[in-house]
């Protein structure tokens, strides 16, 4: 089967109806910095807060504020807004579909690490690159999962459309594909974020099982420029028509 490493988005959705359930790996491994999360959240520092978050204004961060382990929880790949959600589309697709994208998304959040695209979540807010407390969580997420990823990945296809930063998390240690995105000659990140959401939406409308399929897929607004191998990892080149 093939399996699709994501982003997660600075915005986020609010509310939720899913159950509580385990997320994707050991949510043993999680509970460190959960817990370092919820205790910055129960001090009510609202500098410490608002740093955390990214926000200068503490009534940006009200929404956000709640009990991460009793709070409503949303199936990741519905909790997240942006671009890359916004091009996704995901509430418009069919069950088939979103079922496609529950089961085979991984997403990297900066909170709870990879989560399988309908892993339930909580709202949270945490901006990319700051620490939890003294915690960093690309470190900790790559020193605590990196081999339940390789575990869970090992009969699996893997299809990168990870924005670059999350790489930390997880370094791939078998063949992959990674695509890019080119406008003009040049990389666009807005571009690149659309466009991994509308690769993604196209995989789940066409329930791709593998990247010979996937290659085979024309997607609207695309033209393979070029195929790169570089080690274990193969780069297809995208013209943005």
């Amino acid at each position: 089967m093939l399996k699709v490493l994501f982003s997660p988005s600075e915005g986020k959705i609010s509310g939720g109806q899913e159950p509580k359930r385990e997320l994707l790996g050991s949510d043993k491994s999680r509970e460190e910095l959960l817990n370092e999360y919820s205790n910055i959240i129960q001090k009510s520092d609202e500098e410490e807060i608002c740093k955390l978050f990214g926000f200068k204004k503490f009534s940006e961060c009200e929404p956000y504020i709640s009990d991460i382990f009793s709070s409503p929880k949303m199936a990741a790949i519905e909790r997240y807004s942006g671009v890359a959600y916004d091009y996704l589309d995901f509430a418009s697709l069919s069950e088939e579909a979103k079922d496609y994208l529950k089961k085979n998304t991984i997403i990297f959040s900066n909170l709870y690490g990879p989560v399988l695209g309908g892993d339930p979540v909580g709202n949270y807010k945490v901006k990319q690159g700051n620490s939890i407390g003294s915690i960093a969580p690309d470190k900790y997420y790559k020193e605590r999962f990196s081999y339940q990823l390789d575990l869970y990945l090992a009969k699996d296809e893997i299809l990168d459309l990870r924005a670059g930063y999350y790489d930390k998390f997880y370094k791939i240690n078998k063949n992959y594909t990674s695509l890019k995105f080119l406008k003009d000659g040049k990389s666009v990140s807005h571009w690149a974020k659309a466009y991994r959401g509308k690769v993604l939406r196209e995989l789940a409308r066409h329930s791709i099982s593998s990247i010979e399929e996937f290659m085979a897929t024309e997607i609207e607004g695309l033209g393979v420029a070029e195929i790169k191998v570089i080690k274990n990892k193969t780069e297809i080149v995208y013209n943005i028509l």
